[in-house]
C-alpha cells in the first residue's frame, strides 16, 4: 500500500474557481493515497471509469475497461472480488443500489454485444438486461452510448443514454419501458453528452449534461426544473445519503469551458452552493492531453474516490 502523502486543499473566502464571481469559502483538509486500489499480478488495469460504495459501507465497487471489468475492494485497496469476465465491449457507468445489485452499462456494439444495461448479484449472475446485444438504436428497446444508470426508491430505472443518443430513459423496476425525454441541443431538457445521473433524497434526477456545461435537474416525471452551471463540466456525479453531493470535472480547459479548473466539487443537493474543490493533480490541464477523472463517489466517512481514465487507477482522498 502506497504510504499517504498529505494533501492540503485551501479556499480562501472569496476565491473563485468553479464559476466567475462564485465563492468557495471552505478549507479542507485531505489525505492523498495515489494509487489506492491494488491488483494482483495477473490482473492489468484499464480506463477506471466508475466507482461506487457497498451499501454496507465496507467496500468500494470498480468499473474499469479491463478484464474482468468488475472489481470490489475493501477499504485499505484489497481486491476482494472480480466479476463480469468477458461480458463488456466498454464498461462505462454503475450504480450498486441499496439492496446491493450492481448496474452497469455497456456503451458500446460490437461483434454482437453492447450498448446494453445490466442488473447483477453479487456473484455476478445477470438478472436483468435492457437493451439489444449490439444493437444500437432510439426506440423503447435499443440504447446508443448509454452513459451512466441511477436507480430510485421505488426501483425506477433511469438511464442517461447519452454518448450518442441525447436523452434520459425510465422503465419500472421490472424492466418495462416508461418513458424518455431530452433531444440535441442546448435549452431546459435538452442535452449534448448526458454522460452521468444522479438522484437526491428528494428523488430529483440529477443528468450531468457534460458537453453543455452543466447539471440539468428533473423531476421523475422528466419535468426540467432547473440548471447548474457551478460544477463545471461534469463527467461523474455521485449523491450520498446526506446529499452531499460530489462531481467531477474531467474536461474543463480553455477551450472547452474557459474560466473554470477541472477537479472535483463538492456541495449540496439543498442549496446548490459548492463548498470545496479537490483539484485535477494535472499541472498544467489545460494544456494536459491525459483525461481527469470521469467517475466519483465517497463512502460512510466523507473519503473521496476519484476513478481515473488517463491515469489507469483509483486515487483516494482520506478526510481528515
Amino acid at each position: 500500500m502506497p504510504s499517504p502523502l498529505r494533501f492540503r486543499i485551501l479556499l480562501a473566502a472569496g476565491l473563485a474557481i468553479a464559476a466567475p464571481g462564485l465563492a468557495q469559502p471552505l478549507s479542507t483538509a485531505y489525505d492523498t493515497i495515489s494509487n489506492w486500489a491494488q491488483l494482483p499480478a495477473n490482473i492489468t488495469w484499464g480506463s477506471v471509469i466508475s466507482i461506487d460504495p457497498d451499501p454496507d459501507g465496507k467496500s468500494m465497487w470498480v468499473f474499469h475497461r479491463g478484464d474482468p471489468a468488475v472489481l470490489e475492494f475493501d477499504s485499505s485497496g484489497k481486491l476482494l472480488k472480480t466479476l463480469g469476465e468477458g461480458m463488456f465491449v466498454q464498461p462505462h457507468g454503475m450504480f450498486v443500489d441499496r439492496d446491493g445489485f450492481i448496474w452497469v452499462t455497456d456503451a458500446r456494439a460490437r461483434d454482437g454485444k453492447g450498448d446494453q444495461v445490466f442488473k447483477l448479484d453479487r456473484s455476478g449472475k445477470i438478472l436483468m438486461t435492457l437493451g439489444k446485444a449490439g444493437l444500437a438504436g432510439t426506440d423503447e428497446e435499443t440504447f446508443n452510448g448509454p452513459a451512466d444508470v441511477a436507480i430510485a426508491s421505488n426501483g425506477d430505472i433511469f438511464i442517461a443514454d447519452g454518448h450518442v443518443n441525447a436523452r434520459v430513459v425510465k422503465f419500472s423496476k421490472d424492466g418495462k419501458f416508461i418513458k424518455a425525454w431530452g433531444t440535441k441541443g442546448t435549452g431546459p431538457g435538452q442535452f449534448n453528452v448526458p454522460h452521468t445521473i444522479a438522484i437526491d433524497s428528494a428523488g430529483r434526477v440529477f443528468v450531468g449534461d457534460r458537453n453543455n456545461s452543466r447539471i440539468q435537474i428533473f423531476d421523475q416525471e422528466g419535468k426540467f426544473l432547473e440548471e447548474w452551471r457551478q460544477f463545471g463540466r461534469p463527467s461523474g456525479i455521485y449523491i450520498a445519503k446526506d446529499d452531499t453531493i460530489y462531481v467531477t470535472d474531467s474536461e474543463s480547459n480553455a477551450r472547452s469551458n474557459p474560466g473554470v479548473k477541472r477537479g472535483i466539487r463538492i456541495g449540496n443537493t439543498k442549496d446548490g452552493k459548492v463548498t470545496a474543490f479537490i483539484p485535477d493533480p494535472e499541472p498544467d490541464p489545460d494544456h494536459s492531453t491525459v483525461i481527469g477523472a470521469e467517475g466519483v463517489a465517497a463512502d460512510s466517512m466523507g473519503n473521496v474516490y476519484r476513478a481515473e481514465t488517463g491515469r489507469n487507477s483509483v486515487t483516494k482522498y482520506a478526510k481528515k
